[in-house]
């Protein structure tokens, strides 16, 4: 029973998490994933375990993976998804962005 409240709080912080990125307050969110507002606050406390159906709505209305969602876990479709994405960029951009990650990286490697 532990291992299932750790579960549901592990994931109900990467809910809130991306719901902060994406800049949207509980209500906006939930409104965006077909969740009523109290379901949507109680997932992001651990409060409730989150099934099938609700699960693809999190995941298809927070804009991410149902891997990342449940796992943490970056996948190897998102990684296509954001190089994908970094291509399209015109030339300084994309070397900006090359430059930022690189430096990113390294950053994270020294501590």
């Amino acid at each position: 029973m532990k291992e299932t409240c750790s579960f549901a709080k592990e994931m109900g912080k990467r809910v809130a998490q991306r719901r902060k990125e994406l800049g949207l307050t509980q209500e906006k969110a939930a409104e965006r994933c077909g969740l009523s507002q109290q379901f949507f606050a109680s997932i992001e406390t651990g409060g409730k375990n989150v099934r099938g159906e609700s699960l693809l709505k999190l995941a298809m209305g927070l804009d991410i993976s149902a891997d990342y969602l449940l796992t943490g876990r970056v996948t190897d479709l998102e990684l296509d998804q954001l190089l994908q994405r970094l291509r399209q960029l015109p030339g300084e951009e994309y070397r900006h962005m090359l430059t930022v990650i690189k430096e990113y990286l390294w950053a994270l490697g020294r501590r």
